[in-house]
């Protein structure tokens, strides 16, 4: 509810039966309403949710296509997303974030959700948006000091056609590593999705999971997928 303020126009103490001074009602919008840190939580998938071959990783761990390899070179959105893992919320900026391994840590499905401004994460979406179709490769240095390159590909991942969501492919060792990044916004919160595998190039698994992800952020945010606008704050008692 917007905040009404009375500025009155007029001389105080004016003589009896003198027109009253005139007033003006300045109405100022409260500031945002951001999910909480505990209400982000409980809109990431669980391990349970992904099925018994996968645990949730302690945190702090970092995701990446070709295991504890860390992107050097290439597109700096994507970097930046790739190496956000352990950043530190803020009551500005409230985030969560969880990782899954399945078994011998493959596949790895990462998640993350962070609530801000609903005009600066425009800014940011679109910022990520345009990066997504112009990058064309990353480069990791593995831990044995190799590189790997990327080609990076834009794609569909989930149901809603733009949303923004790139393909990786690469190879280390003649192993075929194959990954997918994917945003997605739902009001003020934005969903940052990693999914990476080994010796496999098929997209289903992403795909199945991240549309879990877009779900489940739906359903506990209230806010529909691509949507720019929070959803609107309960009604105060009477």
């Amino acid at each position: 509810m917007a905040v009404a303020t009375a500025v009155t126009l007029g001389t105080a103490g004016s003589a009896t039966g003198a027109a009253p001074p005139a007033t003006l009602t300045v109405r100022v919008a409260p500031a945002e309403q951001l999910p909480t840190a505990d209400q982000l939580k409980a809109a990431l998938l669980t391990a349970a949710e992904l099925g018994p071959d996968f645990t949730e990783a302690p945190a702090g761990v970092g995701p990446s296509p070709s295991g504890g390899a860390s992107p050097v070179a290439g597109c700096d959105v994507l970097r930046a997303l790739l190496n956000r893992s352990g950043a530190q919320a803020s009551p500005q900026a409230p985030h969560q974030e969880v990782e899954f391994d399945g078994p011998d840590g493959n596949p790895m499905v990462t998640e993350s959700l962070t609530a801000e401004d609903s005009a600066r994460l425009t800014t940011d979406f679109a910022t990520v948006t345009d990066a997504f179709a112009s990058c064309h490769s990353l480069t990791f240095n593995d831990d044995a000091g190799g590189a790997v390159t990327f080609t990076v590909t834009p794609m569909t991942l989930g149901d809603r056609q733009g949303a923004p969501a790139v393909r990786l492919d690469g190879t280390l060792g003649g192993v075929q590593l194959n990954g997918y990044i994917a945003v997605e916004r739902f009001g003020s919160v934005a969903m940052s999705y990693g999914f990476f595998q080994r010796d496999d190039g098929s997209s289903q698994l992403a795909s199945l999971y991240y549309r879990a992800a877009a779900a489940k952020a739906e359903r506990t945010l209230g806010s529909t997928a691509g949507s720019a606008t929070a959803p609107a704050a309960p009604a105060a008692p009477a």
